[in-house]
């Protein structure tokens, strides 16, 4: 079978289209002849061995999916951890869910790892319920990317007053039609002091982290009391910085967020998945899709997240 394979552990050069033996599907497992596949943070690091549990090369890419499975001929779209980027692939049952009815290839592949992790942010927030008289307030880091649209979706229907950065006043503008209230353009202006002034020395109750670094230290002083830094990713490279002081100051703490061990807890997903698809069927969920390259060009998505000069999704078309 075709499929795009990481060769070696030294960044997204090391991608090429090869021919590969089909995936042997184990005991749970469904096969799936996958139509398209998106690209997010997460394979980019793949490919330069900084995710967790990488295996050794040659090592097939990609982790979300669009397809037809094999079983029951039903349009799925799945999470796996390696090798959504081929034209088969094979996933758990629990990690398989039916298109939405009027959905594209493109957004259903668009939908698993954003959605999720965004809904399971504000679930381990404790935002997915009411606030009892007061308005949360959420910090969304990359606001303009895959995971940051999603949260923004989620976001309004749960009336979360949201804040986001950004590193374009043009993709700010984009985000606020989804629902996005306060933009703030990183590059112009600290976030911190932002937060800050925004909120009139406040804070907020969560803050999405999935920078690292030294993100993860000013996300904290970004809190009110008793707040929340969801840290999901470390897209700089760099291990999260804590600034434990000022956790205990505020009552606050950081919780981490690791979809792919989330996945194989079926009563979580099976909740998550029940909530968002009611909110789909109502059409108050679609995914943002910036960007669909055909496999054979990759690269140039992979380029795209390297630079962080997209907006929305990045969508590989595999058939």
């Amino acid at each position: 079978m075709k499929a795009l394979v990481i060769t070696k552990l030294g960044g997204p050069e090391s991608l090429a289209l090869q021919e590969m033996p089909e995936p042997q599907v184990k005991a749970g497992q469904i096969p799936v002849r996958a139509i398209a596949g998106g690209l997010n943070f997460a394979d980019l690091m793949t490919t330069r061995g900084g995710y967790p549990g990488t295996p050794a090369p040659p090592l097939v890419a990609g982790r979300e999916f669009c397809g037809i499975e094999e079983v029951g001929r039903l349009r799925v779209m799945g999470y796996v951890q390696w090798g959504a980027f081929a034209e088969k692939t094979a996933a758990y049952s629990h990690a398989l869910w039916p298109v939405p009815s009027g959905w594209s290839d493109e957004q259903a592949a668009a939908f698993p790892v954003n959605y999720f992790t965004a809904y399971l942010a504000y679930w381990q927030a404790g935002m997915v319920e009411p606030a009892g008289g007061r308005r949360y307030r959420a910090l969304i880091h990359a606001v303009a990317g895959g995971v940051g649209t999603a949260a923004v979706q989620i976001g309004r229907i749960l009336g979360i007053e949201m804040y986001g950065t950004s590193s374009s006043d043009q993709k700010l503008a984009r985000v606020k039609e989804l629902g996005l209230e306060h933009g703030i353009n990183y590059k112009r202006q600290d976030y911190e002091d932002a937060v800050k002034n925004l909120t009139r020395g406040e804070g907020v109750d969560v803050v999405f982290e999935m920078l690292g670094g030294e993100h993860t230290a000013k996300s904290i002083r970004c809190l009110r009391d008793f707040g929340r830094v969801i840290q999901y990713g470390t897209a700089t490279g760099k291990a999260p910085q804590l600034d434990v002081r000022g956790l205990y100051a505020k009552s606050a703490m950081v919780q981490g967020l690791w979809l792919t061990y989330l996945a194989h807890k079926r009563e979580i997903m099976d909740a998550a998945w029940k909530q968002l698809a009611q909110w789909i069927a109502q059409n108050q969920l679609a995914p943002v899709i910036g960007t669909v390259l055909p496999l054979g060009r990759a690269l140039e998505g992979y380029k795209l997240l390297e630079e962080g000069t997209n907006y929305g999704k990045i969508v590989l078309k595999i058939e």
